[in-house]
């Protein structure tokens, strides 16, 4: 079988940098002031000159890197007013900026790892020429803490193998969520992509209190709905750090983005890929609920899922310690395409596949002896070694586009003749 590794890589970058709010302990002790309101009383106190000397010397630090930084300091004051119950109208724009800006922070949300992608045909297809099509790529990119977000990056592929990404927007701006406040509320929510802010340039953060150590591996599919209609849904798994739970974000437009927790003993599990339609008048999803084996869940419901029947379980040397899927199954004339990981002697992990029965997913017709991909030479070093992990590939003619996580550090991309991969099966 021969596999087309493309020569571009993605990295973590420290440079790529958000505004976020800073949240600052709220309660006081013994009736004094807290620490908000002892702030913002010393903002208040300061003189106009001496305000507008504040504001200044921050902007000079930060405002060419970042998009609209006056605007996101009035709209973090906005949020601080109406918590402390605040009469802005006598207060001035320069102090109302300064306020705004002391509860906000930089964050660097690529420094230390970009990982993990899945890849979708993307929403607009306009203008592209015959053979070609544009895509839309989830990445998980981790920051300080730790703490995982969801990025995104558009692209187009060829049909001779060639990958184009858009390039990134200088600014990258943060979903907002109304009335965030200074406590994380509980699920589900609905963020929003800013009106002027490229997908390329969008980063989805933890918004809720299970969410809050990160949104880690969203497997990214596009749904179609019994009525004809189209929805683009993701599986990721939300860690408040100690607990993990798998939850649901759900677009139709890639402007609003509803982050749904899902419910059922099956929930409580990682790496849950969504087929793109119901199967036999159900919604289907490929799991891991022993941290070994594969199963085939079903349910009438898409946010509720409970145990599912074993389908495949480890067993080439490759794969002997775990298996897992590598994104959502893909639809083929032969079947349902399901790339798989394992992890076998030294904790190496590798990509390889399986072929599930259209009308019967729960039959395997196939599966990979040897991964189609492994760690190997430049592909072992990074954060985490010898670990190949992807979250969703693209049928893309007779080619299947695979994007993968590298070493948890990194991004690669390869291409694969989708008859080769079904040949390579037993």
């Amino acid at each position: 079988m021969d596999l087309f590794t493309h020569r571009l890589r993605l990295h973590a970058d420290p440079s790529r940098v958000v505004v976020r709010p800073f949240h600052i302990a709220w309660g006081g002790k013994g009736g004094a002031p807290n620490r908000t309101e002892r702030l913002v009383g010393e903002v208040l106190e300061m003189s106009g000159e001496e305000a507008r000397e504040q504001l200044e010397s921050v902007l000079k630090d930060f405002e060419a890197r970042h998009w609209q930084t006056r605007r996101v300091f009035m709209t973090r004051y906005d949020e601080i007013e109406d918590l402390l119950g605040l009469d802005g109208r006598d207060i001035g724009d320069e102090k109302r900026q300064l306020i705004g800006a002391y509860f906000c922070h930089e964050y660097s949300y690529a420094a230390a790892a970009l990982m993990n992608p899945s890849a979708v045909p993307h929403f607009d297809q306009t203008g592209m020429p015959e053979g070609s099509m544009r895509i839309l790529m989830s990445l998980r990119s981790v920051g300080e803490g730790h703490i995982s977000s969801v990025a995104f990056r558009e692209g187009i592929i060829t049909e001779g193998n060639e990958l184009k990404l858009a390039p990134e927007p200088p600014f990258a701006t943060a979903t907002d969520v109304v009335g965030e406040g200074e406590e994380m509320p509980e699920g589900p929510v609905t963020v929003w992509r800013h009106r002027d802010s490229t997908l390329s340039g969008t980063v989805i953060f933890p918004i809720t209190q299970a969410q809050s150590k990160g949104l880690e591996d969203l497997r990214i599919v596009h749904f179609q709905h019994e009525d004809g209609s189209y929805e683009w849904i993701g599986t990721y798994t939300a860690y408040n750090g100690s607990v993990i739970q798998s939850e649901l974000m759900r677009t139709r437009d890639f402007r609003a983005f509803d982050l749904v927790p899902m419910s059922g003993s099956a929930a409580r599990n990682k790496g849950m890929g969504l087929f793109p339609r119901k199967v036999g008048g159900q919604y289907m999803m490929i799991g891991r609920q022993d941290g070994e084996n594969l199963f085939l869940i079903k349910s009438d419901s898409i946010d509720h899922w409970d145990e599912g029947e074993k389908i495949l379980a480890p067993l080439y040397p490759w794969e002997l310690v775990q298996i897992g899927n590598c994104g959502p199954p893909i639809e083929l004339d032969e079947g349902w395409l399901l790339l798989t990981h394992g992890v076998g002697a030294m904790r190496k992990y590798s990509i390889g596949a399986a072929l599930l029965d259209k009308d019967d997913p729960s039959k395997v017709l196939g599966r990979t002896r040897e991964p189609i991909l492994a760690a190997k030479d430049q592909d072992r070093e990074g954060y985490v070694p010898n670990v190949v992990y992807s979250c969703g590939a693209i049928k893309h003619g007779d080619t299947l586009f695979l994007p993968y996580g590298i070493a948890d550090s990194s991004v690669g991309f390869a291409f694969v003749k989708i008859k080769e991969l079904l040949a390579a099966m037993v």
